[in-house]
């Protein structure tokens, strides 16, 4: 009796310190992520097991691990055929959690800096737009240097051999249990006098049995999930190209403006001439050359604006392409600014060609399937693994009692009952997910039928109003300049009226050259609305 109470207390002194030595316990804070925005607008925490590519579509059911699978024995009491571990063993970390969702709280952006206004005066040049050295580089390339060099797409695509490698941890078996005990071991030695035992050597092996096929689910599930990262990496692909087509055009534009500053320049030290020449001839007072002095400055100006304006175009193409830096300002493109479409398809097709290609859309079509996936695993996990419990050797040491000692074997079955926890809450969470998932689907394919839309508005005005700038306003100025300087010449009227005359051919050439660029933008903003090179 004083050896029990003492062997109690000696339990109870253990529990006690396990208590108090247990270290305080802190609650999580909000996490700010480190990173910055990756060119595809996602943000990430470097080092951590989210997966870049964001939120997937169609998992964001909570699937849980197998009902009272941590909690479960493998037998409820002593003996020869219940090994006393918990079944989680057998399911390496934890279980199939199917992929992680992206945590924390984002970091506040820097604001962008405004874009500061064009400076100086402009005027369209004669002839058909010169597209660049041959050797220059095309849209074409600049697409193919950027999927090929920018770091944040790499990183991204490293999330699909991550997503396979989730396949084959959902396609992994749980392991069976190797299990060894001794059992009624005597505190002092066992005789006829003190009769007990006999000692027992137990050696069994216990086998999980998946008899509701979750690991089927689990299969099913994760190569659903992989389908859904490969289009969400391709969508962020779609939305880097258009990025790049937009950078591109930019420098276009650019490289026009410093074409109509130049020309411009031209003009406005031509009427300096004049101006000069007929003040010689009394005719101008000075007043007259002073303010032709002026504009020509203005216009000097504008043209150094105009090339920085290039050179700072350029270096934002060349980050964005990851060229060296000594060639971010010095390379040379090869493309059109002022070039109109062609005549589009109706906007059904354009609709359909949309909801069919578009990678964003069809993510969100296979995050359904995800969720239908999760459901059906939901359902799998109501059910733990049975137990195939096999013991082939077991020893009985009768030799406190002279008697021969005795081996044997054993074979058992443990099916946990579903009586209380049938994975109730998470079959209803996958279930309402399958709901929550279709409307996502209808909410993004309505976007996508939106932006097509007023894609295809902006496509079609910005094509109307650069061949009406063009064709009709356009030479009427051009015209007006011409005959106010020839007036001028004769001598009928002063400088002002052909300044001023050319100031309203700017403002025309500058309407121009806005609505142009906004043409070959929307040319392009096409392409990557409906997810397919339509247009050139």
């Amino acid at each position: 009796m004083a050896r029990n109470q003492m062997a109690w207390g000696l339990i109870l002194l253990a529990m006690a310190e396990a208590v108090i030595l247990t270290p305080e316990a802190s609650a999580q804070a909000p996490v700010i992520q480190e990173s910055g925005m990756l060119s595809s607008g996602i943000m990430a925490r470097p080092g951590g097991t989210q997966s870049t590519l964001g939120a997937m579509p169609g998992g964001g059911a909570n699937l849980g691990t197998q009902p009272g699978r941590d909690e479960m024995l493998l037998g409820g009491r002593p003996g020869p055929s219940f090994p006393r571990v918990p079944s989680s063993i057998t399911m390496p970390g934890g279980g199939y959690q199917g992929p992680p969702s992206t945590l924390g709280v984002a970091a506040p952006q820097p604001t962008p800096s405004p874009r500061p206004p064009f400076f100086g005066t402009l005027e369209v040049g004669r002839g058909p737009e010169d597209p660049g050295p041959a050797n220059g580089l095309t849209i074409e390339q600049a697409i193919d240097l950027y999927i090929r060099n920018n770091p944040s797409l790499r990183a991204l695509s490293l999330e699909l051999p991550q997503a396979r490698a989730d396949v084959l941890t959902a396609s992994l078996r749980a392991n069976p249990i190797l299990y060894a005990d001794s059992q009624l071991i005597p505190y002092q030695t066992y005789s006829r006098q003190r009769p007990g035992g006999p000692t027992q050597y137990d050696l069994n092996i216990s086998h999980p049995i998946d008899y509701s096929h979750k690991r089927k689910s689990r299969i099913t599930y994760a190569e659903v999930t992989l389908k859904v990262m490969e289009q969400q990496y391709q969508d962020a692909v779609r939305r880097g190209i258009g990025d790049v087509a937009m950078a591109y055009v930019d420098v276009l534009v650019a490289r026009r403006t410093l074409h109509y500053a130049e020309v411009n320049a031209k003009g406005v030290d031509e009427v300096l001439k004049v101006t000069e020449a007929l003040y010689r001839q009394n005719t101008l007072t000075s007043a007259d050359v002073e303010q032709a002095r002026s504009e020509s400055a203005v216009a000097a100006i504008s043209l150094d604006d105009a090339m920085e304006g290039l050179r700072q175009r350029k270096r934002t193409l060349a980050a964005l392409l990851y060229l060296p830096p000594a060639d971010s300002d010095r390379f040379e493109v090869h493309g059109e600014l002022e070039r109109i479409g062609p005549a589009l398809p109706p906007n059904d097709q354009l609709i359909r060609m949309a909801l069919e290609s578009r990678p964003d859309v069809a993510s969100f079509r296979l995050g359904v399937e995800a969720a239908e996936a999760a459901y059906q695993l939901a359902r799998a996990n109501r059910f733990a693994d049975a137990y195939l419990l096999y013991q082939p050797f077991t020893f009985q040491n009768n030799a406190p009692y002279g008697t021969k000692s005795a081996t044997s074997w054993a074979l058992g079955f443990t099916v946990p009952l579903p009586v209380y926890n049938r994975n109730q809450g998470n079959i209803e969470r996958a279930r309402i997910n399958i709901y929550q998932s279709q409307v996502q689907l209808g909410d993004r394919e309505r976007q996508a039928t939106l932006e097509v839309q007023q894609a295809v508005g902006e496509y079609r005005i910005s094509g109307r109003l650069t061949t009406d700038i063009r064709d009709r306003v356009l030479p009427v100025a051009r015209r007006a300049v011409e005959s106010r300087l020839e007036l001028l010449r004769e001598g009928e009227v002063d400088v002002f009226a052909v300044l001023n005359q050319r100031r309203n051919l700017n403002d025309k050439a500058k309407a121009y050259l806005d609505t142009a660029a906004r043409h070959r933008k929307a040319m392009l903003n096409l392409n990557t609305v409906v997810s397919q090179r339509l247009l050139p």
